[in-house]
């Protein structure tokens, strides 16, 4: 049996993967609004409710930064934001199921990022699982004549994210504030222009789109919190499993929810992707199990 925490981290991270999954359903709620208004608000209200659980929980003092790494934070603010609008356009242009190819792509593009910027190696079976993700892709351009490029968009945005992210090392929930409280001064500005512009939904429409809109920050803030929770209690190649569950969960809304249509060619490409993640996934846990056993003997020796 598991003991306390691991269950109750298994349960974060299944909370937080599940909200991520089916997103989509509140941003076709949302659908009657501008996108760039939905992200104005999602920044605003998430910062709000951010700040107010650092200040509850006493960690406040986690958003003191050195300012040598501003300007990373500004860029990785950026990028955030652009994934969460290329991510809004998706999903209110009837392109969920490219937003879950871009998210299913995206451990292996960080992977990627990793070789280049970080000087990491891949043993032979990762080269493979990445080859054969890239085939998926070119199946696409080659029968299509276009590369998917709203999930090759959202799985660069989220890697590069992460590459800054890596390299600022900041905890989930507290960077998540300062990148917002950084992009709020934009969100509210082009807030209160559309609002002299005449063209503002927050407060113009309906309560009910009113309580959507400050809803955004509870989607966006509620799952972090959870996988704060989750990474504290899990072994960061448990969670990594878990990570494939919002993908998941969005394809199966695409096709059975939204009834989005799921072509061969759009099979092929996933088939391939699906395959990349098994080899590259069952590839590094027996790596990572072998080298614990030789550390392990190796720690009995020397005793």
């Amino acid at each position: 049996m598991f003991d306390r925490p691991t269950r109750q981290g298994g349960y974060f991270a299944l909370a937080a993967y599940c909200i991520w999954g089916v997103a989509p359903i509140y941003f076709k709620l949302v659908g009657h609004v501008q996108p760039l208004e939905i992200i104005a608000h999602r920044v605003t209200w998430s910062a709000i409710l951010l700040m107010a659980v650092l200040a509850l929980s006493g960690k406040l003092g986690e958003l003191r930064l050195p300012l040598k790494s501003l300007g990373w934070l500004l860029l990785s603010a950026m990028l955030l934001a652009c994934n969460w609008l290329i991510f809004v356009f998706a999903v209110l242009n009837d392109q969920i199921i490219d937003t879950s190819l871009g998210y299913f792509i995206n451990p292996l593009v960080s992977v990627f990022l990793g070789i280049f910027f970080l000087g990491e190696r891949l043993r032979p079976l990762q080269w493979l699982a990445l080859s054969i993700a890239f085939l998926g892709v070119m199946i696409q351009l080659v029968v299509l004549g276009h590369l998917p490029l709203i999930s090759l968009a959202l799985a660069f945005s989220f890697g590069f994210y992460g590459l800054i992210r890596k390299n600022l090392n900041l905890p989930a929930v507290s960077g998540l504030a300062l990148e917002t409280l950084i992009i709020l001064p934009f969100a509210l500005g082009y807030l209160v222009w559309q609002q002299a512009q005449g063209a503002l939904a927050f407060s113009n429409l309906s309560l009910e789109t009113d309580l959507l809109l400050v809803l955004g920050g509870v989607v966006t803030s509620l799952p972090l919190l959870f996988f704060a929770g989750a990474v504290t209690r899990l072994s960061l190649t448990t969670v990594g499993i878990f990570q494939y569950l919002a993908p998941s969960l969005t394809l199966l809304l695409a096709v059975f929810y939204f009834e989005e249509p799921f072509n061969r060619v759009q099979f092929a490409t996933f088939f391939c992707v699906w395959v990349s993640i098994v080899i590259f996934t069952t590839e590094s846990l027996g790596y990572h199990r072998k080298h614990y056993r030789d550390h392990a003997r190796a720690s009995n020796d020397a005793s």
